[in-house]
């Protein structure tokens, strides 16, 4: 493969923040998921269950999801980082303040900024949702191997035309989510990624999150200077 044509495919994938409504075809999203199975998982477990709606399944789930999340307190499997602290808290503000200028919220404006938050429980218009699950049993190594999956679906669907955001928001209602698609409770709720056609319009969609710079968080150990 053309090492700069892989580039190109990371460089070309994004969070996208709007969709268009129009679905996409089931043989593509097979696809698609037949290309994101292929990333390693430890001996070959393959951990992941993914549970796909069609657009009507998709409309359906976001009104009720966006109801829950306005009356109800977050649940999810897996507890969210106890802190964000020194550069992390520098690059997530800096995301946030981005997508929020893009939109107009003004700094400081929480019930913009809330309103704004809520859209990932409506996907953002998507219309399709893929839930990540894995098996209790198999710990965080599992989680690790489903990371890995959801960046080989994203990176196969940005490869198909197709737009995604990975979303662990929506396993903040975990037992909500294991409900509605009747999982088993020795499923972990790990995370959601909506997909479709990007709309190319929407200001969510104008900016770019950047990367640090290597010497920021790679040490070498024995690196040859020369």
């Amino acid at each position: 493969m053309d090492p700069d044509t892989f580039d190109a495919l990371l460089g070309a994938r994004h969070s996208c923040r709007a969709f268009r409504a129009d679905p996409i075809p089931t043989p593509v999203i097979e696809e698609i998921l037949l290309s994101a199975q292929k990333v390693p998982s430890w001996c070959n477990a393959q951990p992941w269950q993914v549970e796909v709606t069609t657009a009507s399944q998709t409309d359906r789930l976001r009104d009720a999801l966006y109801a829950h999340a306005r009356s109800n307190a977050q649940t999810p499997d897996v507890d969210w980082p106890s802190a964000y602290t020194g550069l992390h808290q520098r690059r997530r503000k800096t995301c946030g303040s981005q997508l929020y200028k893009s939109v107009g919220v003004t700094p400081g404006d929480r019930a913009a900024s809330g309103q704004q938050m809520l859209e990932n429980f409506r996907f953002f218009g998507a219309p399709h949702i893929a839930l990540i699950s894995a098996p209790a049993e198999l710990g965080p190594y599992a989680y690790l191997d489903c990371g890995g999956f959801v960046t080989g679906f994203c990176l196969a669907a940005t490869a198909q035309g197709v737009a995604t955001i990975p979303q662990a928001a929506v396993a903040a209602f975990a037992p909500f989510l294991r409900d509605w698609f009747n999982l088993p409770e020795d499923r972990v709720i790990l995370c959601g990624i909506a997909f479709g056609r990007r709309d190319e319009d929407h200001p969510a969609n104008s900016f770019r999150t950047g990367r640090a710079d290597l010497d920021e968080w790679v040490h070498w150990h024995g690196k040859d200077t020369e």
